[in-house]
């Protein structure tokens, strides 16, 4: 249930409705808007309770929301969510490139890594510190370390930079480091995993899992809202599907459904869909055809020489190439590429 507040109305009297919802066993989460205070309350409401709270004088209307998810549905939260991560704006008109590595290698590859996207004008670089990876003897990330060199290039470049993490009693440490957080597709339903990135104040990337349905993918997303994150970005990357000509199928219809019933921004990550370099330059252009607001894409120094997701990781060239090639779709669909 939603409780729409009438504008104008007294901190005093929002305290004392908080706390009416309170008393009758019923959980509130505030939302300011730039209009109205809105109120979802979380619980199993009685038409007789309901019929309180609509009697109740600051009240404006009471709203039944019938869908599972809550917080991320439209009915709850109308206007779109803008995240804000550093002075980047992700959910406006602006259409962001998060690009880099799979992985935090070295220093000097990532700060190879980072002056190639600085030379192209890319504000974020995503490098994962934490590498889940299939293969218990494939390279596993550098851990702290990893983190260490993310804050080095921020520090040195300017960049804004974002990793995965997959353990809850990495979050904190992680969000002392880098600007984003990611939550991986074998993450998504890690409710613990959630729970804690809730928590922090840090923008959380939540990647949709491999055979994850939508709403699946938004009641991940609940967790973060439930538990306090309001800055939470979708992100499709392909689900398993019966076809195994490319790693993933890059469900396009995903994007535009999820803008649809939520607020909250939705990216498109066309390199684990893809699994294949040549794949990702048709497959970034439909994203934003499809109403993305942005990519996440793998790009590499030297992609032969990386320890991982060598086949999917563009050269510097060809990630040129692809930010070139996306301006004029960006523009035909009233986005614009941002690039520094």
């Amino acid at each position: 249930m939603i409780i729409v507040v009438k504008p104008k109305t007294s901190k005093e009297e929002l305290t004392k409705l908080i706390d009416n919802i309170k008393e009758v066993g019923l959980n509130p989460v505030e939302f300011e808007g730039e209009e109205r205070t809105v109120i979802h309350v979380l619980g199993e409401v009685r038409n007789d309770t309901e019929a309180h709270f609509k009697s109740i004088r600051c009240v404006e209307k009471v709203v039944r929301i019938v869908r599972p998810y809550k917080l991320a549905s439209r009915e709850h939260h109308s206007h779109t969510t803008i995240v804000k991560v550093g002075d980047v704006s992700i959910g406006n008109s602006d259409f962001i490139v998060i690009a880099g590595p799979c992985s935090v290698e070295s220093e000097s590859q990532i700060m190879e890594a980072a002056e190639m996207l600085k030379k192209l004008g890319v504000k974020i670089m995503r490098a994962s510190a934490f590498k889940p990876r299939t293969s218990p003897y494939d390279f596993q990330g550098l851990g702290i370390e990893g983190l260490k060199l993310l804050k080095k290039v921020r520090a040195k470049t300017g960049l804004l930079v974002e990793t995965e993490v997959m353990d809850v009693r990495d979050v904190p440490i992680a969000a002392e480091y880098v600007d984003l957080l990611r939550v991986g597709a074998r993450n998504m339903q890690n409710y613990d995993l959630l729970k804690e990135l809730g928590k922090v104040k840090k923008p959380v990337i939540l990647k949709r899992g491999i055979s994850a349905t939508i709403n699946e993918f938004i009641m991940a997303a609940e967790y973060l809202l439930y538990h306090g994150n309001k800055n939470v970005i979708f992100c499709e990357r392909g689900i398993r599907t019966f076809e195994n000509s490319y790693r993933n199928t890059l469900d396009l219809g995903a994007v535009a459904l999820l803008k649809k019933l939520t607020h909250l921004p939705v990216i498109v990550d066309p390199s684990h869909a893809a699994g294949n370099r040549e794949l990702i330059p048709p497959l970034s252009r439909a994203a934003v055809a499809a109403g993305a607001d942005g990519l996440l894409v793998e790009a590499h120094p030297n992609p032969e020489k990386a320890l991982s997701d060598a086949a999917q990781s563009l050269y510097p060239e060809q990630l040129d190439e692809l930010l070139k090639g996306l301006k004029p779709v960006c523009e035909a669909v009233g986005k614009k590429l941002l690039l520094h």
